[in-house]
C-alpha cells in the first residue's frame, strides 16, 4: 500500500488518504443569491476534485464577516443563507467519500481589493470597497490605504465572529475547521512584528503577539465538537531578514496550538510583507513542516509546489509531513489523486457512475 493512500485519523475522523486540496480562493461568490454565497461554480469546482479521489477538501478562505473578505467575491459564513447553500455542496462531497473542511478567515488590512484577474488593487467605497482593519494602522503596500487599528473591544468581537462562523460551519456539515493564520491576513498580522506595532497586551512580546491567535483557537475549539479535528494554517516565515515572523516562532506557536486543541498545522509561508524575494522550488516549504513535526509532535500538512505523485509519496514516507496539500496542481488536474493512485498502487473511491472505466 502506498503511504500516500493510507487512511489518516484525527480524533474520531478518518480521512481516506493523505492527498488533500489546499484552500484556494475563487473570488466568485458575487452572484444573485447574495454576498458570500456559494453557487454553481463552487459546486462544480469542488465536486470535480471529490470525484477525482481527493481525501480532504479544504474549502477556500471563507470570511467570518463582510469586512473580513479579501474581495467582494469571497465566500462567507456569517449568515444562514450561506449555510444553506454550503449544505448542498458539503453533502455532495461526503457522498463521494471526501471529507469536507472549511477555512475560516478574516483578511485584515489585505481586505477590500479587486479580484486578482482584474489587477487586485484596493477598492474605493464607490467601487464597493470598505474600511480595512488591522492590529496597527500600517498599510500592506504602497497604494494600499491605512487600516483602522483595532480596539481591544473589536478584537473580542472578531474572536466571537470566528466562533459563530464555526457554529455555522458545523451546521452546514463540515467535518474539519481550519483557522487561517497565514499569508498576512488578520491573525498573521498580529503574529508578526513587521505588521504588529501595538504596545498593549496584543503587541510587543511573542506572548502578546500570539494572544489573538490563541483566543480565536480557544473560541472555535469551544464550539467545535471534541470528536472533530481543528487545523491552523501558518506562514512559517515572513521571508524577512529582520523584524519578521520566523521558523523558530512557528515552532514555539505550534507547541502552544497543540496545547490549545489544534490537531494539525497546515504549513505555508509568506504573504505578510510586500516585495520580498521567496526562493521557490519543488517542495520549498516542506522543511518548515518537517521541523514542526519533529520538534513538537504536532501532525502537519505540507504545501508548496508539490506536483508529482512520487514527490508527494516521498514526503509522507520520509516522515516530513503527515499529509500533502495540493494547490495549483489540483487546478490543473482535478483527478490527480486518481492518477496518483494508479501510479503508486493506491486506491481511491470510484463513483458508481464511472464503473465502466474501472480497471
Amino acid at each position: 500500500m502506498s503511504a500516500l493512500f493510507e487512511p489518516f485519523t484525527l480524533r474520531s475522523l478518518t480521512i481516506p488518504n493523505r492527498l488533500w486540496m489546499s484552500p484556494m480562493c475563487q473570488y466568485s461568490a458575487d452572484g444573485d443569491a447574495g454576498p458570500g454565497v456559494p453557487h454553481d461554480w463552487h459546486f462544480v469546482h469542488y465536486g470535480a476534485r471529490a470525484t477525482g479521489g481527493t481525501g480532504l477538501i479544504l474549502v477556500e478562505s471563507t470570511a467570518v464577516s463582510p469586512e473580513g473578505r479579501i474581495t467582494p467575491g469571497d465566500l462567507g459564513i456569517w449568515n444562514d443563507t450561506q449555510v444553506e447553500a454550503f449544505r448542498k455542496l458539503v453533502g455532495f462531497l461526503k457522498g463521494q467519500g471526501t471529507v469536507p473542511g472549511i477555512q475560516l478567515a478574516h483578511a485584515g488590512r489585505k481586505a477590500s481589493t479587486d479580484a486578482p484577474w482584474r489587477g487586485g488593487a484596493p477598492l474605493d467605497a464607490d467601487q464597493g470597497g470598505w474600511q480595512t482593519l488591522a492590529p496597527s494602522p500600517i498599510s500592506f503596500d504602497e497604494g494600499h490605504p491605512a487600516p483602522d487599528e483595532l480596539s481591544v473591544e473589536r478584537i473580542g468581537e472578531i474572536t466571537r465572529q470566528f466562533a459563530d462562523a464555526a457554529r455555522r460551519a458545523l451546521a452546514a456539515g463540515f467535518e474539519v475547521a481550519e483557522v487561517h493564520g497565514a499569508h498576512g491576513y488578520l491573525i498573521g498580522e498580529f503574529l508578526s512584528p513587521h505588521s504588529n506595532h501595538r504596545t498593549d497586551g496584543y503587541g510587543g512580546s511573542f506572548e502578546n503577539r500570539v494572544r489573538f491567535a490563541l483566543e480565536v483557537v480557544d473560541a472555535v475549539r469551544a464550539v467545535w465538537p471534541e470528536d472533530l479535528p481543528l487545523f491552523f494554517r501558518i506562514s512559517a516565515t515572513d521571508w524577512l531578514e529582520e523584524n519578521g515572523w520566523t521558523p523558530e516562532d512557528t515552532v514555539r506557536l505550534a507547541a502552544l496550538l497543540k496545547d490549545h486543541g489544534v490537531d494539525l498545522l497546515d504549513v505555508s509561508s509568506g504573504g505578510n510583507a510586500a516585495g520580498v524575494r521567496i526562493p521557490t522550488g519543488p517542495g520549498y516549504q516542506v522543511r518548515f513542516a518537517e521541523r514542526v513535526r519533529r520538534e513538537t509532535g504536532l501532525p502537519v500538512a505540507a504545501v508548496g509546489l508539490i506536483t508529482e505523485a512520487e514527490q508527494a509519496e516521498k514526503i509522507v514516507t520520509n516522515g516530513e509531513a503527515d499529509a500533502v496539500l495540493l494547490g495549483r496542481e489540483l487546478l490543473r488536474d482535478p483527478y490527480f489523486a486518481r492518477r496518483a493512485a494508479g501510479e503508486l498502487g493506491g486506491q481511491v473511491r470510484n463513483p458508481d457512475q464511472y464503473h465502466r472505466a474501472v480497471r
